[in-house]
């Protein structure tokens, strides 16, 4: 059974979907949950599915191996980043090179990059008159968003929509997949 680390730094409900999607599945189990917010509401997610977590600061993250002998000590296979927004160090993308991914809520290479995260996509979306928006679920490398994809799914925008409604269609289609292509890519 493969062990999976999530890292998230605000309300966690992409990480909670993925605790509940593998909690009886004998393929993997979500092991350790990261983050860099000490009030951050999947800490709670966390502790309602007995997952341990852990809170680190941009010091440990950066200057030192304390995060990544959390993942080996853990005996971590596999990263899921779920509404992660830090970049992740060189130590654990050498340690974990093709084992980490993120999802990102809008069709990549369009709207990624720095600061493109939350409602600030979606805003981006409706005012850039696009026609569909989406989930990319893609590897992650040195730079924001930039990692090869794995997959995406799509939806219509609507004249309608703003940042909220547009945010829920997304949120439907990131609870419908990621926990699905998270163990398509673990059992290859």
């Amino acid at each position: 059974m493969k062990r999976i680390a999530i890292f998230a730094s605000g309300s966690g409900t992409n990480a909670e979907k993925i605790m509940h999607y593998f909690k009886d599945r004998k393929s993997a189990t979500v092991n350790l949950i990261l983050t860099n917010k000490k009030d951050a509401k999947v800490l709670e997610r966390a502790a309602k599915f007995g997952v341990p977590s852990r809170i680190f600061d941009r010091k440990e993250f950066y200057e030192t191996d304390r995060v990544l002998n959390q993942l080996l000590d853990k005996k971590i296979d596999f990263i899921v980043l779920a509404g992660f927004l830090w970049l992740v160090p060189e130590n654990i993308l050498n340690n974990y090179a093709g084992r980490i991914i993120n999802i990102h809520p809008a069709l990549l290479p369009k709207f990624g990059g720095k600061g493109m995260y939350g409602s600030r996509v979606h805003e981006s979306v409706i005012e850039a008159g696009e026609k569909e928006s989406g989930i990319t679920i893609h590897y992650v490398n040195p730079k924001y968003d930039e990692g090869k994809i794995i997959f995406q799914a799509k939806c219509k925008v609507d004249p309608g929509d703003d940042a909220d409604s547009l945010a829920r269609k997304i949120h439907e289609l990131e609870y419908k997949y990621f926990p699905k292509v998270i163990e398509n890519l673990i059992i290859k």
